[in-house]
């Protein structure tokens, strides 16, 4: 398969925050975004989320992730330096082909497809690039 026959589409920028409220507000006083979806907690991911967008016609959303928990792996992303944006998130229409292209390409399946509260239970999954890039795939809606 090729990646024209997966129907790629970049949904979001993934964000890392320490706390979802004050960079929600930061990103609507200073850009005009609103929250779209969410908050949304996540236990399987231990992250609680938010996606923002400005207008319905904006090519991807913003997703700010914030630690549920003090096992969050957004912690770790955290103690590094403070929010940052640290992936972008991917649709596919196919999501198991989608990690066999990926592994084919190189890349390390980080994750295995899990449903995701956010996504109403569609299933997302992890991957890490030879350029040490971290990508989310998601499974596009029926």
């Amino acid at each position: 398969m090729t990646a024209e026959d997966l129907g790629f589409k970049l949904r979001h920028v993934g964000v890392a925050v320490p706390s979802l409220d004050p960079t929600t507000e930061t990103l609507s006083t200073l850009f005009g975004y609103k929250v779209v979806s969410g908050p949304f907690n996540d236990p399987i991911q231990k992250v609680s989320v938010n996606f923002l967008s400005k207008s319905d016609t904006d090519v991807a959303e913003i997703e700010l992730i914030a630690p549920l928990s003090e096992d969050s792996p957004i912690k770790s992303i955290l103690a590094k330096g403070g929010g940052a944006a640290y992936h972008l998130c991917f649709e596919t229409t196919d999501i198991e082909q989608a990690l066999v292209h990926a592994k084919n390409n190189g890349c390390i399946i980080v994750s295995p497809p899990v449903p995701a509260v956010a996504f109403d239970g569609r299933r997302i999954a992890w991957i890490y690039t030879r350029s040490r890039q971290l990508f989310e795939l998601v499974e596009a809606a029926v």
